[in-house]
């Protein structure tokens, strides 16, 4: 692999180790062990890693302010990929985080082809399921949302053909509206700072959507009018381009302080209480001060076949609103992660770490962690054989689907209106 990984593709190949410590990824652990009662996807190591999610946590366990955000593009009906992300996002908004949800119809048309109709109806069913998760907060189309696309000119200004041809191998092929789909993206992830003012935002994405985190954490580091810098005897504050009336407003801020050409010193300060009083100056004076966005990254989930999931290949998932028959078709006839005869399977035990239909109870189906301990460990011990666990298994989906399906009617209103 190169340094180049495509959010876009439809079967994506990703070196975790690789991305961890060639982009700057760090395990998440530490972070999610402060919390009194981490969510099941931190439990069970299927979110691996993060950037800067110390500040969300922060905000979780003090009450305060923080958005958590992402985006569906809109190109097909969805499915059991796409549950996690929305967990993710559903679990933020229940800690205290305003949800945001962007439907990203302006990608799906420049990138995937297509019609604005199909857009539409696709992008509803993504915001009938979420809503049936329980999500709360602000939902939008890319192509509805004037802010958006003026905060995505104002982005684009900050981005070059180089920075899109080293993030993601595009070429003198690339159309224009693939290019400017990136920087609507850049405008999804800053969207709830500038509608609702600077906090701490987190994105929850699949460990492939990573460029388009790394893009926008140095974007809004370009679009702030001022840098803070700790020169150990006093905090410096440079003007990136500020206007007047911006440095003017930091130097009354802290009387003593001494104005140079183009920065201010601010002897015997702290850093973190400079740091957050500028920005608020910035935002008040007509700027963004933006805190630059936080991510956390699930891994993929394989699909039932054993490969990768994925909407191109029918028989690696299934779709919430495909016929029963035929999710038992392909939960039944999945690939597992047992031994080749029943004997050799008593004798030697499963394999369930590499089986789609464990990952499945792991992932989603199964809510108790004792319950999952139990499938594991009869798996391995030899007792419970793949037949019976598949039986076991497609009667939890198909609750889940039965289930799922009438909260989805419940909610259907909420996306209309």
């Amino acid at each position: 692999m190169d340094s180049v990984i495509n959010p876009w593709s439809s079967t994506p190949a990703v070196d975790i180790d690789r991305l961890f410590s060639e982009f700057g990824i760090e395990p998440v652990e530490a972070e999610a062990s402060a919390l009194s009662s981490p969510p099941a996807f931190f439990r069970r190591k299927i979110v691996v890693g993060h950037r800067d999610y110390a500040p969300i946590i922060e905000a979780i366990t003090t009450g305060s302010r923080f958005n958590v955000m992402t985006g569906f593009m809109p190109s097909g009906y969805p499915h059991l990929g796409h549950l996690m992300v929305m967990r993710e996002v559903v679990w933020h908004v229940e800690q205290g985080g305003s949800g945001f949800i962007s439907i990203a119809d302006r990608e799906a048309h420049a990138v995937r082809g297509l019609s604005w109709d199909d857009c539409k109806k696709y992008g509803a069913l993504y915001l009938e399921c979420l809503y049936a998760l329980g999500f709360e907060g602000t939902a939008y189309y890319q192509s509805e949302n004037e802010v958006l696309k003026d905060l995505a000119f104002e982005a684009a200004i900050k981005i070059n053909f180089s920075d899109l041809q080293a993030i993601y191998g595009f070429t003198q092929e690339t159309s224009l509206a693939h290019a400017d789909s990136v920087a609507t993206q850049v405008a999804d992830i800053l969207y709830p700072q500038v509608v609702s003012g600077p906090a701490p935002t987190v994105v929850p994405v699949g460990i492939d959507q990573d460029p388009h985190i790394r893009l926008t954490r140095d974007i809004a580091h370009k679009m702030r009018w001022f840098t803070v810098l700790d020169q150990g005897e006093y905090i410096s504050v440079r003007s990136k381009n500020a206007p007047l009336h911006a440095m003017d407003a930091v130097e009354e801020a802290f009387p003593g302080s001494k104005r140079y050409e183009g920065h201010l010193d601010i002897p015997g300060a702290d850093i973190f209480l400079v740091s957050e009083q500028v920005r608020q100056i910035e935002a008040a004076n007509g700027g963004y001060g933006f805190i630059s966005p936080s991510s956390t990254y699930h891994s993929f989930m394989k699909g039932l076949q054993g490969g990768k999931m994925s909407s191109s290949i029918p028989d690696s998932l299934f779709f919430f609103d495909e016929a029963i028959p035929d999710v038992k078709k392909k939960v039944m006839g999945s690939l597992t992660g047992g031994r080749m005869t029943k004997e050799e399977q008593v004798k030697c035990g499963g394999e369930p770490d590499g089986c789609p239909i464990y990952l499945l109870n792991l992932f989603h189906m199964v809510a108790d962690d004792d319950e999952l301990l139990e499938i594991r460990s009869a798996c391995l011990g030899g007792s419970l054989l793949c037949g019976t666990c598949k039986k076991a298994t497609f009667e939890r989906v198909k609750e889940f689907l039965a289930d799922f399906k009438e909260r989805r009617e419940s909610v259907r209103h909420m996306v209309t209106e």
